[in-house]
């Protein structure tokens, strides 16, 4: 917990405001920007991206980082659908969290951000997974020829559930911060612990290597914290 801890504080002291703080400002272009970035999120997918067959299949499991290989030995349907359910819950709880003690004009603001951060984190997210092209855990074992075909498993870098679990979570501990909303430390551990459940189902279901869902927390955290950093603010 100590590495979690610091990492609050980290994220919590850099979002740090003064005592009196303008709403968000929701404007036009939040609805452009959130458009822009779904439209991109799905090309990857539409088009069948990335083309040609994967580099190997199967893959030398020796040619894995020491770490990754622990994904080897976990394939689990439960903790794939439970790694989808963990998620949801954590983007649900952190933007209910980020209601309690907002006004209204608060709302309307951490709804944009949230949506800015959530659409564009998972574009980029599947933007990274064409150019990384990296096969996921299951092109490492005996059933790799069977699912070579499959483009979904040349997806594997960066996770997307640890991502959007990431940024939505980021995304609330910097705007909880920011306006100084109750229950924000509290929410912030339980945000976090969740979000790295999910990276954890990830593995367990052998969808990622630990680094696939590690790029993607990063990613995630990066992206939530600059939505909620940068986005404009207003009478």
């Amino acid at each position: 917990m100590r590495p979690l801890a610091v990492a609050i504080t980290l994220l919590t002291v850099a979002a740090r405001p003064a005592a009196t703080q303008r709403s968000y400002r929701v404007a036009w272009w939040d609805a452009a920007s959130v458009l822009v970035a779904g439209a991109l999120s799905v090309i990857p997918e539409a088009a069948g991206l990335p083309h040609g067959a994967p580099p190997c299949a199967p893959c030398d499991p020796a040619s894995l980082p020491g770490i990754d290989r622990v994904a080897l030995h976990t394939f689990s349907g439960s903790a794939g659908t439970a790694s989808t359910a963990l998620l949801a819950g954590v983007v649900a709880y952190s933007g209910i969290a980020s209601l309690a003690g907002a006004t209204p004009a608060q709302v309307r603001g951490h709804a944009v951000v949230y949506a800015n951060g959530l659409a564009w984190t998972l574009a980029a997210t599947q933007w990274l997974k064409v150019l990384a092209h990296r096969g996921r855990p299951v092109l490492y074992t005996a059933d790799a020829p069977a699912a070579a075909s499959d483009v979904d498993n040349r997806r594997s870098f960066p996770s997307t559930h640890a991502a959007l679990a990431f940024a939505a979570t980021t995304a609330y501990v910097v705007m909880a911060e920011r306006e100084r909303l109750p229950h924000r430390t509290r929410n912030a551990v339980l945000l976090y612990a969740a979000s790295l459940g999910v990276a954890a189902l990830r593995v367990s279901a052998g969808q990622h290597f630990p680094t696939d869902v590690a790029g993607g927390a990063a990613l995630g955290a990066g992206i939530g914290w600059l939505a909620a950093r940068v986005h404009p603010t207003g009478p």
